[in-house]
Parts: C-alpha cells; structure tokens; sequence
C-alpha cells in the first residue's frame, strides 16, 4: 500500500517535496492557506525579482548616453525613464499569482491534493485543518517565515512597511529610508533608487551586505552610493512613528531621519507558534526554528521539515533541496545529505553579488586552504561594450587546482554563477575551466580567464 504523506506549507520546500513523493507513487496532500507556491511565489522571491527587474532596465536606460543612446535628441539623464507605479505592483501581484496557479495545476496533474486552511501538528502522525483530521505515515513541515517585527515601529500596510506590503503602493516613495542592510534591504534600496525614490539606508554594521563577500559589498556600496543613495552606517533604528505627511526613524544616538515611507527589513522570525510542535514533541530551538538533521529529519519518527521554518540557510533552492531529500529519505530511495558547501546564492542588486563555497573570510582566516585570484569585469571585451565598469570574478582554488569557491559580481552574476557551482559540485580543477570553449565576446570569458591565471605551473 502507497505511504501517506501530508505536507504542511505550499513552498518551495512543500511543494517540490509533494512533487517528489508523487513520482514515487506516495499518497500525497498539501495543507495551505495562503496560496499555493507560499510567500517565495506570492510575496517574497517572484515579486521582489519582478520589481527588481523593473528597476534593472530602468536604471540602465538612464544611464545608457555613454553608449550613444538618445531619448529625443538628448542624452539620458536621472528621470529620463520612469515607471507607471501602480501599473508596475499590478504586474508583480499578476505575475505572482499566475506562478501559485501554475505551481497548483501541476500539484493537480501529478496527483496531489491540496487542501486549503492551516494545518497543524496534533500528534505524530496526525495533521489537523479545521475538523478536518488527516492521517499520515510521514508528514514535512514546510511552514516558512515572516518578516520580523519590531515593537518600536509596527508595520501599518500604508507608511510603515514590510516587503511584503511594498506592492499595495499606488505611488513611488518619494524618500524612502530602509532600515536594515542585509540581502533583503539592499536589494530593496537599489531598486526604489533606481526607480527614482530618494533611499536611506539605515545600517547596523560597517558596510552594506555584512554576511557577503567584502569586496563584493564594497563594490556595491560604492556604485549605490554613486547613485544617489544616502547611507547611514554603524546605527540602529530604534523607532519608527508615523506623521501626517510620513515617517520619522530615531536612530540611536537621538538623530531622526525623516521619509515619505520606511521599510523594515530587520530579519525574519519562523511560522512555529502555532504548528503544535510540543503536541507532537518536536524539539524548537531558542529561536522557534525547527532542528533538523541533513536529510530533514526533526527528532520524531516520521516528521521532517525544510526551508525557512528550519533556519538551516533562507534561500528558496536550499527549501525545495530539503523538502525533495525528505521525501527521498522517507520512502527509501538513495539520498546523499544536505550539503551547504555547494550552494549557490545570489544577491538580486545591480550589480548582482553571486558566490559559491568557500569563501574570502574563510581563506583569510585559515579555515579553508585554498588561494584566489579576483579578475575585474572593466577588463572583459564584452563589458566595455555593454558600459559595464564595476565587478569581478574571483575564483578559490586548492594548491591541486581544484575548484572549491567562487564570488561574481556583475549584472548576470546569478547565471554566470552556474558553471562555478558545477565545479565545485564536481570537484573540477581550474584547468577544466580555463581549457573549455566560451564564446567571444562573453562576460563568462572571464570565468576561464580567471581559471587560465589560476594555473600552476611546475
């Protein structure tokens, strides 16, 4: 008799998980109430991207005389291009809600049911959704995050917001100040800055993007500063209040920054409070997130989780990567665990920031044995053509020459990642790089330029 499993959350840990199990013959019902496809589809990843892309062609449309562009006889400048911001948000929920439909129709064809209402744990073995009780032999938890809340400046959907509730404006902020430079926060000052908005961008640390590779992020923080973005480093927000006309953000040292709109981009907190964890005996840890092992087991027979409820790393490929080892494990098919040193990331900025394995931090401090070499993208034939001046390669490498990190920062850098993630998936040596065609011109020219430099020679 086919297992039963219920899957509690229509993420992308969710739903690829519920894909898996249906190919391998599984009963299988997924319990969700906000939408199929879950806040990366309907208010996180799809729609961020979708603004962002806006705001990418915008940007370089204001920028482009340098390579002759006119608009009506006159060189672009800051202005030039704008948006139709309603229309915009408009695209970005229609876009969101055609990728749940779409996610939801072939959850259908291959089989799985979708129940919709919040589910929750009432038992080993049993998932509640209103009366409504259903059995399993395995059930994943796959319930996310939410963005984290701050008492001192409460979202309000209007002036004070999260990114979630970006998308509900009719009008582009006229002075939006961004407390919080994480990925997050800096993906968002780029944007509006882009789109036309005056941005602050309130940080806690040094620099923008503490968690990435430093030349990356001071690569970044520069060409967003030339853009006209204001930075306030080394402080913390510690009210937000509402006026009439706007906001006012009180730092820490008593200073107040005044805006049309705040974004608060502070963190995320996991949907745990109310999944009957204790009733079932998963074990939370101190910050409410799901403890799990490398093939997403919790500690109770039977009951895995994936994603962001997990806290193991907030990305939308390492959710659906655990939700499909779950299921794999849990019927019995050949699994290799979770393995966070090959994942690839990206930073959705202009530029992008993508990075792979080990990194610069490790090398510097010696937890990694490995050597670099970092390659400026101003010397790629194909950037000078497209107007590009700021980014890089930069490729790590053991003394053998295997591949074993990577950071590229450059307007593609989330596809230009790919081949590097291959390598140091399969472990490929530089000369595998530096000796593999690519096509001139091409920014990943660079890729085998860094590779070719790499070489050592007996």
């Amino acid at each position: 008799m086919p297992k039963s499993i219920v899957v509690i959350g229509g993420g992308p840990g969710g739903y690829e998980a519920a894909l898996v199990a249906a190919q391998f013959g599984a009963r299988v019902t997924v319990v969700e109430s906000g939408g199929i496809g879950g806040a990366a589809v309907l208010t996180d990843c799809v729609p961020s991207k979708t603004l962002i892309a806006t705001s990418e062609r915008v940007g370089r449309a204001n920028v482009s005389g340098e390579l002759g562009v006119r608009v009506a006889g006159q060189v672009p400048g800051p202005g030039t291009v704008s948006v139709d911001f309603g229309l915009l948000n408009q695209r970005v929920l229609d876009l969101a809600q055609a990728q749940s439909e779409d996610i939801a129709r072939r959850l259908r064809e291959a089989g799985v049911e979708i129940v919709e209402g919040h589910g929750r744990l009432v038992g080993p073995a049993q998932v509640a959704v209103a009366d409504k009780r259903l059995m399993a032999d395995v059930i994943l938890l796959a319930t996310g995050a939410r963005p984290r809340e701050l008492p001192s400046a409460v979202p309000d959907g209007e002036r004070i917001l999260t990114w979630q509730q970006l998308y509900t404006l009719d009008a582009l902020p006229e002075r939006l100040i961004v407390v919080g430079s994480g990925v997050t926060g800096a993906e968002f000052a780029g944007a509006y800055t882009a789109l036309g908005s005056e941005v602050v961008l309130v940080s806690s640390r040094e620099r923008v993007l503490p968690t990435q590779d430093h030349d990356a992020a001071e690569v970044l923080e520069v060409v967003l500063q030339q853009r006209g973005m204001e930075l306030a480093p080394q402080t913390r927000a510690q009210a937000v209040e509402r006026t009439d006309e706007g906001v006012i953000v009180t730092l820490q040292d008593g200073s107040q920054l005044f805006g049309s709109h705040c974004l608060m981009a502070v963190g995320a907190v996991p949907n745990t409070s109310d999944l009957g964890c204790a009733d079932a005996g998963v074990e939370l840890d101190e910050a409410g997130y799901v403890k799990v092992d490398r093939v997403s087991r919790t500690n109770v027979n039977g009951i895995y989780a994936a994603g962001d409820c997990t806290g193991v790393m907030p990305l939308a490929n390492v959710a659906a990567m655990q939700g499909r080892i779950a299921m794999w494990h849990a019927l019995g098919e050949a699994v290799s665990p979770l393995n966070l040193k090959v994942v690839s990331s990206n930073v959705f900025t202009d530029p992008q920031i993508a990075s792979v394995g080990v990194t610069q931090e490790d090398v510097d401090s010696g937890v990694a044995r490995a050597h670099g070499i970092k390659l400026p993208l101003a010397t790629n034939a194909r950037a000078k053509m497209q107007g590009l001046e700021d980014g890089f390669v930069k490729i790590f490498c053991r003394v053998s020459g295997t591949v074993v990190g990577a950071v590229v920062v450059a307007p593609s850098a989330s596809e230009l990642i790919y081949p590097l993630a291959l390598a140091v998936e399969l472990g490929l040596n530089v000369d595998d790089l530096a000796t593999t065609f690519t096509v001139y011109p091409s920014l990943s020219g660079s890729i085998a330029e860094a590779a070719r430099r790499l070489h050592q020679v007996d």
